[in-house]
């Protein structure tokens, strides 16, 4: 049996393939930002309690594997996550200090709830680079 999680009323296993493209496809997830980057996206799942599986950034867009307590939806979850790290990629890497107007990344994103094709998924979003090069 899967690794079932429980709050105080459901058991859940709830995970999530999911990808977001930065504003306008601009391929500036590059070099040291690409870390800083994916500790902003880990150091903000931590604080809302999902758990990151598996993460890959790619120059232009970002793949995760997440597991989403049912408590929250997805909407919410991906909102809160790309709206809080555009802030803090403003703020902490292109040192930009204002609040409004700021955008890193596009409107929309691509999610598929990953079921128990999970570890599938999982070497997808590791093998990102090496697919880049073929």
């Amino acid at each position: 049996m899967r690794d079932w999680k429980s709050l105080s009323h459901v058991r859940w296993d709830c995970k999530y393939h999911i990808v977001f493209v930065s504003k306008y496809r601009q391929e500036t997830i590059c070099g040291s930002q690409r870390k800083k980057i994916g500790s902003i996206i880990r150091d903000l799942c931590r604080q809302k309690g999902i758990e990151l599986l598996e993460g890959h950034a790619m120059p232009d867009h970002i793949h995760l594997c997440l597991s989403i307590p049912p408590k929250y939806s997805v909407s919410n979850t991906i909102g809160y996550i790309k709206g809080k790290s555009a802030i803090r990629i403003h703020r902490e890497l292109l040192g930009i200090k204002r609040m409004t107007g700021l955008s890193f990344w596009a409107t929309g994103y691509c999610v598929s709830t990953v079921g128990l094709d999970e570890e599938t998924i999982r070497k997808y979003i590791r093998d990102q680079r090496e697919s880049e090069k073929e």
